[in-house]
């Protein structure tokens, strides 16, 4: 099955890049400065699940495919990017009304949303596709056999690291949104700046990437 030596070296890796601020930590922040703790944790569980389903993915080949496929890659890239400015352009707007300030200020976004949303982000980056492509197989054991079960496994493992990860950045963010937003205006201004900084990462996301 996995060798115990690549598994580690995967795993050291995976935590690696999700501990460095990339898309998937900004989406996870700005959720959690636009509505709080609950919505962010949702989030980071909805973006591994979308993480783990490209990992299935490239286990049976598909990835590879819509990596060289530039038509096909780009599609879903500016999918991502414009899924990500609907999220943020919806939190800045419930920023500005005066009655969505008390939601924003209890975090009350439904959970079950938040994982959708989190998943379709996950889904989504052009940079997981590009990544896991190119990098998961070259940690599969060709003695070993059953490449597409070790494919799975090792994308497990960095599905469960991420959200550790993930989890920890949002937990952070949505606590200093708490400490900050001490009144509802200086709320719906945390709630606003989430807003943009996804707005931000969509335009980002849809202007950066392959030039072929």
């Amino acid at each position: 099955m996995v060798n115990s030596h690549q598994l580690l070296a995967f795993c050291a890796m995976s935590l690696l890049l999700s501990a460095v601020p990339g898309p998937s930590v900004l989406f996870v922040i700005g959720r959690a400065l636009a509505h709080g703790r609950r919505t962010a944790l949702s989030s980071v569980l909805g973006n591994a699940l979308g993480g783990y389903v490209l990992v299935i993915a490239v286990a049976m080949g598909v990835g590879s495919v819509v990596e060289r496929s530039v038509l096909l890659f780009n599609l879903i890239k500016l999918a991502g990017a414009a899924y990500l400015v609907f999220l943020g352009a919806k939190a800045l707007r419930a920023s500005w009304r005066d009655r969505a300030i008390t939601r924003i200020a209890s975090g009350a976004a439904p959970g079950g949303g938040s994982v959708r949303a989190g998943f379709v982000v996950g889904v989504t980056n052009p940079k997981s596709i590009v990544f896991l492509t190119a990098v998961l197989p070259q940690f599969v054991d060709p003695e070993a056999g059953h490449a597409s079960i070790q494919m799975l496994l090792l994308g497990l493992a960095g599905a469960l690291l991420q959200l550790v990860s993930d989890g920890i950045w949002g937990l952070t963010a949505s606590t200093a949104r708490a400490w900050l937003g001490r009144s509802p205006r200086r709320m719906s201004l945390i709630g606003g700046t989430g807003g943009l900084a996804m707005i931000g990462l969509g335009a980002s996301v849809a202007v950066t990437g392959r030039a072929d």
